[in-house]
């Protein structure tokens, strides 16, 4: 079969597919495999694929035209352009598609703009981020972390993904885990706390057994313990504004560095909090997606005492 008549043949699945697959015959570079593959298309429309991020070889991303090629390669083009990559400080994207985002916050930026605070946020960077591919481009809020915080979180590009994502979020997060390094110990290696929470007029939340105020539940398991401190799993039940904070407080082993929440010390400098696994059904095409950062290097070192107070 001609080379043209292949590129026609594969053209057929590319409005379903958007990506075309073709397996490497003979030794050659990326781009006169390329110009040969597409032949009908003219060099310098071939050569924009490799310079957008659209063309792959066994599975890995290359913009570089003098790639060797061997009989086997598998060569991957997308028909679509690809995002922009994001390069900033605070803010790591971990997943990007046509209608969500999943992203990696470091501590100190906030989610989301305040009354004194619009630009340093992860929903600027992030709305800044995508209006480079299409400028009329919106981000939608689908839930926060504080700004003491690190960890993974969903932005949705659309209001649809948005709503249906709040509005089935306990079916469709299937795992969401958090890892905190905490002062002294828990009483139990695992347990479950489950109190009510009411927030003051500083906007500070306390935990309680009674009383006005919401119910809240946190599964925690204890992963390691050092001499001051204890490295902690923790899992919500209820999604309530500085839940975990309140209930470590409340359990008399505040998270370190957590000075609003009765914290005596301060290692590294933060709150040692961090959301680091994240599994959640994709709204649109029903599939799993599973994240997970590790736990933070440096929340081992402060319980194993590598790290002074």
């Amino acid at each position: 079969m001609q080379q043209s008549l292949v590129w026609k043949y594969e053209a057929l699945f590319i409005t379903i597919l958007d990506t075309m697959k073709i397996t490497v015959e003979k030794d050659t570079t990326l781009l006169s495999f390329l110009l040969d593959t597409m032949s009908n298309r003219s060099r310098t429309s071939v050569k924009s694929y490799l310079v957008h991020g659209q063309v792959a070889v066994n599975g890995c991303q290359t913009t570089r035209h003098d790639t060797l090629l061997v009989p086997g390669d598998i060569v991957e083009i997308s028909m679509k352009r690809m995002p922009e990559v994001l390069h900033h400080p605070l803010l790591r994207i971990v997943y990007e598609d046509e209608r969500l985002l999943v992203v990696d916050k470091r501590n100190g930026l906030l989610s989301v703009g305040t009354d004194k605070e619009q630009k340093r946020t992860a929903f600027y960077i992030l709305s800044e981020h995508i209006k480079k591919n299409n400028r009329g481009a919106r981000l939608f809020v689908v839930h926060r972390l504080d700004r003491e915080t690190s960890g993974l979180m969903i932005y949705a590009k659309d209001q649809t993904t948005q709503e249906i994502l709040q509005r089935n979020w306990r079916s469709m997060v299937l795992d969401r885990r958090y890892v905190a390094v905490v002062e002294n110990k828990l009483p139990n290696s695992e347990g479950i706390i489950d109190t009510i929470l009411r927030e003051d007029r500083n906007c500070k939340v306390w935990a309680s057994l009674n009383g006005a105020g919401e119910r809240a539940v946190t599964h925690y398991s204890v992963l390691k313990e050092g001499k001051d401190y204890s490295l902690v799993e923790l899992s919500l039940e209820t999604g309530k504004k500085n839940q975990i904070r309140a209930h470590m407080e409340w359990m008399h082993t505040p998270i370190a560095g957590d000075k609003k929440y009765s914290a005596a010390s301060n290692p590294i400098g933060r709150v040692c909090l961090h959301a680091y696994k994240l599994c959640f059904v994709h709204p649109e095409t029903g599939k799993c997606l599973n994240f997970s950062t590790g736990i933070p290097k440096m929340f081992e070192e402060v319980v194993d005492g590598v790290v002074v107070k």
